[in-house]
């Protein structure tokens, strides 16, 4: 009987990891059937075409994604889902306009993303019951991790990241697929995923490890700066001018020189990843591949324009350069805290002045700047883009329904319906999936789960939602309990 060493137990469900050692083992038995391992292998490789040729539509279409995370909960009825002939206290103060769809109608808050529906998907029937107290960080953790959270304090936020927390989504995607280019495989920016006082709770890699957190670059400077990002500083991407490549490389080898004589050091950090962390490092300052992509000047003024002169236009120009280089997950958060005012979408009140004024005109331009320049450059054939909120707002003005106090012209959170948008990665064009009912206060068809929002984003990287992961007790767990969308794929 052959015996070949195989990977750990623990790793048997993940398929990136190849043949186990169980299949080796069976190859002493499948011989007296006249089946070596030769054959062993090459009914495996049939079997797995198969298998994914019966996966459904858009699986592992995408190579990339950029999550336009709009963190505070923007209002789906005055945006893109407007409604006609319904009460003055559920009614947007916003005209609804034709698209270039027939018959898909936004606000006229969205005049530019009206023009370019043809490239994208509205879900309409995005919906959730929320467990306990439906507060931002809360729905933000579910949102990023499929999961909700065990602990809700008295005043309705959570406790601060955890090694205990579920993976952001991006996490899991760079472990099952990992970077095969010197390049950044996940980036956060412009500024972290946040609550009142609780900073990044569902965007870390929380139970696998630090080695899979994103790069997170977050510029100084308000929120309220529009030009924080002319001022993005990279210095840990950048050599020193006396350091040169070749020297680094040397100083390098130095080092796995003195390290092989260090074993019993080696296997006391090995938990550590130290390795994996410097390789890492090394590959990226060396490459240079990284820092140009954070060069925005490179841009043309026209392109920068294009994407609108603001925090969030430029944060997603960057977003585009970044997947150019190699990024597989770029995750741009609204930059402003989630409930908050001003440019924030938690629009509790002044609705109308806000979302007209501010943060209205900066996703216009944005995302439509986004999908009209991925579009005409081919990245939108492999590059996923999905722009979601938290949840939506209330469809009626002025009334609590989370604790909150409301103006008249203000809509509190809203769970139960809201809408998303999804382009590029097979996703189809111009097409609207579900249905809310003529207020906007639940999905009439098809409502569609966070966590199916997120199954669909592993189906498209051609990652089975169902693959086991284990948390940090070593218990067993799926990326999320959910299945894919595959009718959202053309």
């Amino acid at each position: 009987m052959i015996i070949v060493p195989g990977r750990a137990g623990k790793d048997l469900c993940d398929p990136h990891l190849g043949v186990t050692r169980r299949d080796i083992l069976r190859v002493g038995g499948s011989g007296l059937l006249g089946l070596g391992l030769g054959s062993m292998l090459e009914l495996q490789a049939v079997s797995a075409r198969g298998a994914e040729a019966s996966r459904g539509p858009g699986w592992g279409k995408a190579k990339s994604i950029i999550m336009v995370y709009l963190q505070g909960g923007p209002s789906h009825l005055d945006l893109w889902d407007p409604k006609d002939n319904v009460p003055d206290n559920v009614k947007s103060p916003f005209k609804a306009i034709q698209t270039k769809v027939p018959g898909t109608l936004v606000t006229e808050v969205l005049p530019r993303l009206a023009q370019i529906t043809d490239k994208f998907t509205f879900i309409r029937s995005m919906s959730y019951t929320p467990n306990g107290l439906f507060n931002h960080t809360a729905a933000i953790y579910q949102m990023m991790t499929g999961y909700t959270t065990d602990k809700v304090s008295p005043s309705g936020q959570l406790e601060p990241p955890s090694p205990k927390d579920f993976p952001n989504f991006g996490s899991q995607i760079i472990r099952l697929r990992p970077q095969t280019v010197p390049m950044l495989p996940f980036v956060m920016l412009p500024r972290p995923l946040q609550e009142s006082n609780v900073v990044g709770k569902g965007g870390t890699a929380g139970f696998l490890g630090k080695a899979f957190d994103p790069y997170t670059l977050f510029p100084e400077g308000d929120d309220m700066d529009m030009s924080k990002m002319d001022r993005i500083k990279v210095d840990d991407l950048k050599l020193r001018p006396e350091v040169f490549a070749l020297r680094l490389q040397r100083r390098a080898k130095l080092r796995d020189a003195l390290t092989a004589g260090m074993q019993e050091i080696d296997r006391a950090v090995a938990d550590f990843k130290l390795n994996e962390y410097y390789d890492r490092a090394l590959s990226l300052i060396v490459s240079g591949r990284a820092r140009e992509a954070f060069n925005l000047q490179a841009e043309s003024p026209h392109t920068r324009d294009l994407y609108g002169r603001t925090t969030f236009g430029q944060s997603l120009l960057l977003a585009r350069r970044l997947v150019e280089a190699g990024t597989k997950v770029v995750e741009v958060i609204w930059p402003k805290v989630a409930n908050s005012d001003n440019h924030s979408w938690d629009h509790h009140s002044e609705l109308t002045s806000r979302m007209r004024d501010r943060s209205g005109p900066m996703l216009d331009q944005g995302l439509s700047g986004l999908l009209t320049d991925m579009d005409e450059r081919g990245l939108l054939n492999e590059t996923l883009v999905v722009a979601v909120g938290e949840f939506g707002r209330s469809p009626q003005k002025g009334v609590s329904t989370s604790g909150n106090g409301n103006s008249p012209d203000g809509r509190d959170h809203w769970p139960y319906c809201y809408t998303a948008v999804l382009a590029g990665a097979g996703i189809r064009r111009g097409h609207i999936h579900g249905k809310s009912d003529k207020t906007g206060s639940a999905p009439l068809s098809d409502p569609v789960h966070p966590g199916e929002l997120l199954a669909s984003i592993y189906h498209a990287f051609g990652i089975d939602p169902a693959t086991i992961v284990y948390n940090h007790l070593n218990q067993p767990r799926e990326l999320v309990k959910a299945d894919a969308l595959t009718r959202l794929f053309a």
